[in-house]
């Protein structure tokens, strides 16, 4: 598994993409955005990714069961995901406790995965604390899963600055949080 994090328009999905077709494997992309035709920006956004993909990639509009979706993928094939922010915000309708219960069951999940998977996650609190709940909860929950799938990842990488920084290598992974 590899986790590709970094700040918005950093380039981690062009180098999730790279990481793909070096793969050698079939590519199954999971997209977690929805396309909102009321939305010219969030159109040309979701355009752009498209564009980019290789056209025998195939591709999966998963906003909500990204883990039932996971699940179904053969071992012979690599999985991108993107994005697990996008995901998390599908997500803010659940309450404290069922997020925790998805977030446990899809990071057990993904661990028994046959399957290569190439993650992309945003890191959003590297800015002010947002002043509204809704907003904290977001990058509260956000930074949480991204923290919690690191260490079970083998490569994390940092795209940032137009450069990819491999964590893996240059990092310490931190202890696990206590209970």
């Amino acid at each position: 598994m590899i986790l590709v994090t970094g700040p918005a328009r950093s380039g981690k999905s062009e180098w999730a993409e790279t990481l793909a077709m070096e793969s050698g494997q079939p590519v199954v992309y999971i997209a977690t955005a929805t396309e909102n035709p009321h939305d010219p920006e969030w159109q040309q956004r979701i355009l752009l990714h498209q564009q980019r993909r290789p056209q025998d990639w195939i591709t999966l509009s998963v906003p909500e069961e990204l883990t039932a979706a996971v699940m179904t993928a053969n071992h012979d094939t690599c999985l991108l995901i993107d994005s697990l922010g996008t995901w998390v915000a599908n997500l803010l309708s659940q309450d404290d406790e069922m997020w925790q219960q998805t977030t446990a069951e899809f990071l057990e999940k993904v661990q028994l995965i046959a399957a290569q998977i190439i993650f992309v996650g945003e890191e959003t609190g590297w800015g002010v604390v947002p002043a509204y709940p809704v907003g904290r909860q977001f990058r509260d929950r956000l930074g949480s899963l991204i923290r919690q799938l690191g260490p079970i990842c083998d490569t994390v990488y940092l795209v940032t600055g137009g450069y990819v920084l491999n964590l893996s290598i240059l990092g310490s992974p931190l202890p696990k949080p206590k209970s």
